[in-house]
């Protein structure tokens, strides 16, 4: 998995299992790549997590990246049990020599160290010479654990600088960027739940992604780690970086409205919500406008009083009758000759 470098923006998420049951883990995981998730991040606590990473690593369809705190003995054993990636603060790892232990094992290895700086346990020398968890002590540190593994000559590097506010967040990595270049990984940490969660992380991520900044991304919500996989898509969807799965357009409900358009939108989009395949529909309230205020979908339904008109790019291709569960199949069927279309227009070879 290639991160930085002018490639794609890669998307991640962390699972919430106890990572010492492998069985559990490994099933978050396959659930994770499902939704299109491309590292998984686990929590390495103790020994026995530690020990469970051989098992994971070895089975799991995304590279893992482990999260240490503290002890560079876990950092080596996770290293040492198969993990791509590490994500640590080198400052609390314990002193020089065991640095210099974590850094020797990641060379070993082949992997790279993400440097996770949180506003919420900044050091405390910070804390006092800046008055507070500001972007500027983020930055701080996060160069400080930077130059520790550069000294050693060291640089896999990725950084992160997060904290749960969003204008703090944006202007530590707009510091860091002017700074450093080494790949960044953004998020808004505790972000919250699944709505307010979502756009505070389609706030922060997408100013910086806009921005240019940002090589790979979570979104963090308390929720199942799935759902920040399909924010994370739908972020980036709407800024034209990486399209995954259908993106739905539909109107806002008026005075026009004939029909369960809430209801069939939502009925569209989780029916269409396993659609790995980029294909964009719209779900639209009025047959007189709808067909032309959409025109750039690819397909969408335009419903009325008891009937519908199925279009392509704007174009009506027929009338269908009937209730909205009638308008809901007839939508699905023709979204399904256009993907079969489009697979046989693919060249194969």
């Amino acid at each position: 998995m290639v991160v930085g470098g002018g490639a794609p923006v890669v998307v991640q998420s962390m699972t919430n299992t106890d990572t010492r049951d492998v069985a559990a883990t490994l099933a978050q995981i396959a659930a994770l790549a499902e939704a299109g998730c491309e590292i998984a991040r686990l929590a390495v606590p103790d020994d026995k997590a530690a020990a469970a990473m051989k098992s994971i690593c070895e089975q799991s369809p995304l590279p893992v990246v482990a999260d240490i705190h503290f002890s560079a003995g876990l950092a080596v054993a996770a290293l040492e049990a198969g993990a791509s990636a590490l994500r640590i603060n080198p400052g609390n790892i314990g002193g020089r020599k065991k640095v210099d232990l974590v850094v020797d094992a990641a060379k070993a290895r082949g992997a790279c160290i993400r440097v996770g700086v949180n506003a919420g346990s900044l050091e405390k020398a910070l804390l006092v010479r800046y008055g507070g968890p500001t972007p500027e002590a983020m930055v701080e540190s996060a160069l400080s654990h930077v130059r520790m593994l550069e000294d050693r000559g060291f640089d896999a590097i990725k950084v992160s600088l997060k904290s749960s506010g969003v204008p703090v967040t944006v202007a530590a990595y707009r510091l860091m960027a002017a700074q450093r270049d080494y790949p960044l990984h953004v998020g808004v940490t505790e972000a919250g739940t699944l709505l307010r969660g979502a756009v505070k992380s389609a706030v922060g991520i997408g100013i910086l992604l806009a921005e240019g900044i940002g090589d790979t991304i979570r979104v963090s919500l308390t929720h199942d780690p799935v759902r920040e996989v399909e924010v994370a898509y739908r972020i980036l969807a709407a800024l034209g970086l990486r399209r995954r799965g259908p993106e739905i357009i539909s109107c806002p409900t008026c005075g026009r409205t004939e029909i369960d358009l809430i209801g069939l939108a939502e009925a569209v989009e989780k029916r269409l919500s396993s659609l790995a395949e980029p294909v964009t529909v719209a779900v639209m309230g009025c047959v007189v406008n709808g067909p032309g205020e959409a025109r750039e979908a690819d397909i969408g339904i335009a419903g009325g009083r008891g009937s519908g008109l199925l279009f392509r790019k704007g174009e009506i291709i027929r009338k269908v009758s009937g209730t909205t569960e009638d308008l809901l199949e007839a939508l699905v069927q023709e979204i399904d000759k256009l993907l079969e279309e489009k697979k046989e227009e693919t060249p194969h070879g």
